[in-house]
Parts: C-alpha cells; sequence; structure tokens
C-alpha cells in the first residue's frame, strides 16, 4: 500500500506544490496579483483601499488596516488602551482592543450598509497600536494614556480609542480638551446598559 502511495500520490503532489512556489509570482494562484498576500497590516504601503485576507490569519489590526506610528497623511488613527483597573465586579476589559480587532477582520473588506460606501477609498485610516501602560505603576497610568493620545491628536489626525474600562475615557478627554479647548462633545459607544438611570 505505501509503495502504492509512493509511485502515484507523491509524483502528483510534487508537480502540483511547484504550481504554489511562494518564492515566484504567479498570477494562476488566487491573490496571486496582490503585492499583499497576507499580513497587509505591516505590508500596505498606502493608507488608502483595502485588499482580501483571511480572517484567521496574519496581524491582527482594526479592520486590517496598516499597522503603523507614522501618521503622515493619516486621517484616523485607531489605537487601543487595554486597561481594566477600574472595572466593577470582574477584570477583563483590558482585553478589549484584542477582541475588537480580531472580530473587525469578519468585515475589513465589507461596504457599509445599507449605503454600499467603501470608506476606506477616500479616508486613511491607520491602526496605530496599543498604548502601553505599567501596571505595576497605576498612578502614570492617566499620563500615559492622555501623553499617547496628544501624540495623535497633535498631528490633526483624528483619534478613535477602543478600551479598555470607563475610567480611560477621562484621560482620553483631557488630550481632546487640551488640544481643541472647551465646549467638547463625547460619542461612547458601551457594550452594556450598568450606566443608565
Amino acid at each position: 500500500m505505501l509503495n502504492v502511495i509512493c509511485r502515484r500520490v507523491l509524483p502528483y503532489a510534487l508537480h502540483h506544490c511547484r504550481r504554489f512556489n511562494s518564492t515566484k509570482w504567479n498570477s494562476s494562484i488566487p491573490g496571486g496579483d496582490s503585492e499583499l498576500r497576507g499580513d497587509g497590516a505591516i505590508r500596505r504601503k498606502h493608507p488608502l483601499g483595502s485588499t482580501i485576507e483571511q480572517t484567521y490569519a496574519g496581524v491582527l489590526s482594526f479592520l486590517r488596516r496598516n499597522y503603523t506610528r507614522d501618521l503622515s497623511n493619516v486621517d484616523v488613527a485607531v489605537t487601543g488602551i487595554p486597561l481594566d483597573l477600574a472595572t466593577t465586579y470582574r477584570p477583563g476589559a483590558r482585553f478589549g482592543p484584542k477582541g475588537i480587532r480580531e472580530a473587525s477582520a469578519q468585515v475589513a473588506k465589507r461596504k457599509s450598509y445599507p449605503e454600499g460606501i467603501d470608506i476606506f477609498a477616500d479616508l486613511a485610516v491607520v491602526d496605530y497600536g496599543d498604548c502601553w501602560l505599567d501596571f505595576g505603576q497605576p498612578h502614570t497610568i492617566p499620563l500615559a494614556i492622555e501623553a499617547h493620545a496628544r501624540e495623535v491628536i497633535d498631528q490633526n489626525v483624528f483619534l478613535l480609542s477602543l478600551g479598555g474600562d470607563h475610567y480611560s475615557t477621562y484621560p482620553l478627554l483631557k488630550a481632546h480638551v487640551s488640544r481643541h479647548g472647551k465646549p467638547l462633545s463625547l460619542i461612547q459607544f458601551d457594550a452594556h446598559c450598568d450606566t443608565w438611570p
């Protein structure tokens, strides 16, 4: 039986493996005409547009956007605030930014519903990464969040923050007030209704 497998299957497999040689560009391979072929979050050269990528593989970024700290020609920077020191009852909100990025891979290439608008055709959006927080020194966290937000805001780039617990809103608002002044409006999406009267 093993002899039959070696004589029949292996030559067939070797022949077809040569078609998919990863060192050569082959336009007959699905996605072969793309310069990206995965990991667009770190390989994409321009913040506009989007490409189709596998949702289960590749570098994790918000909506498969370019992962970069270079904000030149960028309209919106998405950043994570992985904080849950001020949560009520249970920790875990620190995993929010990662979870949102993971879920966003499912809809990264879809157009908006019901209008069918491709927002990335005209809006340059990048994933700026997460704010680094030293949980061993909680007194430094508000200043770290504010400074991280100012890095983006001071370059005239809109900031979309993914959290995290409710407390992360305060230093983010401080960063916006220091740049834009008062009055300031806030849009906050919350996953639960514990703050309703």
